[in-house]
């Protein structure tokens, strides 16, 4: 998909959900291709932000484990409306920079992030409110654990199972909303009910080529914790480079200006 050309379409005649494309099944890896280009035009800027993930990936996992559920309640409340989206978009930043030919500074990502907090607290605390009902649901799964002392397999296969099923809704519904939205925010003036909405669309109509993000994220994610999260140093930065080229392939936000910073 060609670069949005930001035409000056008036407010009130902008559709409610941005337009979007067909994404083939194999897209996902041409978005990693390009992700890892990105990262190969500026590693040092690409890996300060994979340290500072990672960084606060292990912090938040030191402070669950010495005081417990309370302390990762916290850590992912902080991180899905403060730091988790700064982070997001200062990668988007280095790739849209990267786009319109300039030398990516850090400088400049912090001043688009900056530009747009408002729209992402509004999404973080949109996320929070998803997390904490999806914390509500898991603990009321315990009524499917087997009150004896050494369940078997198959006396926990029901809890298994209607917890992961619960989980996977709860997820699926943060990955839809999150897909596309925030690379939208950075890119063209629009709210993050707009956006949000644009990204489940775009999900929902892709998605056999979402599910195969999704899963590329989890393998991502899961490769972090085996290596202490010292994976989250290089991977992180790719998948945040790739969730910018997705939503250009994905996304026709033409009809929204630029933003302001842009």
């Amino acid at each position: 998909m060609s670069a949005a050309t930001g035409s000056q379409t008036p407010t009130e005649e902008l559709p409610f959900v941005a337009p979007c494309n067909e994404l083939p099944i194999a897209a996902p890896f041409e978005w990693l291709a390009r992700a890892w280009r990105d990262m190969r035009a500026a590693p040092g800027l690409s890996l300060l932000y994979g340290v500072l993930i990672a960084v606060l990936s292990a912090a938040i996992a030191l402070l669950t484990w010495r005081s417990g559920l309370i302390a990762l309640y916290l850590g992912l409340a902080t991180g899905f409306v403060f730091i988790g989206p700064w982070l997001a978009m200062g990668l988007y930043s280095i790739s849209y920079q990267l786009e319109i030919g300039r030398k990516p500074t850090l400088s400049y990502s912090l001043r688009q992030a900056r530009t747009h907090i408002r729209d992402t607290l509004v999404l973080g605390i949109c996320l929070l409110i998803v997390l904490l009902v999806w914390a509500r649901a898991a603990t009321l799964m315990n009524v499917f654990r087997p009150q004896t002392g050494l369940p078997t397999w198959r006396e926990l296969l029901p809890f298994l199972a209607i917890g992961s099923c619960v989980g996977a809704i709860f997820a699926s519904i943060v990955f839809a909303a999150t897909a596309f939205s925030l690379p939208m925010l950075l890119d063209r003036r629009t709210d993050a009910i707009t956006a949000v909405v644009t990204s489940i669309n775009a999900t929902l109509r892709n998605k056999r080529t979402m599910l195969v993000w999704a899963l590329l994220i989890v393998a991502s994610v899961l490769i972090g914790f085996a290596t202490l999260f010292i994976g989250f140093i290089v991977l992180m930065p790719l998948i945040g480079h790739a969730s910018w080229h997705a939503y250009r392939a994905a996304i026709d936000a033409s009809m929204w200006p630029r933003s302001v910073d842009n």
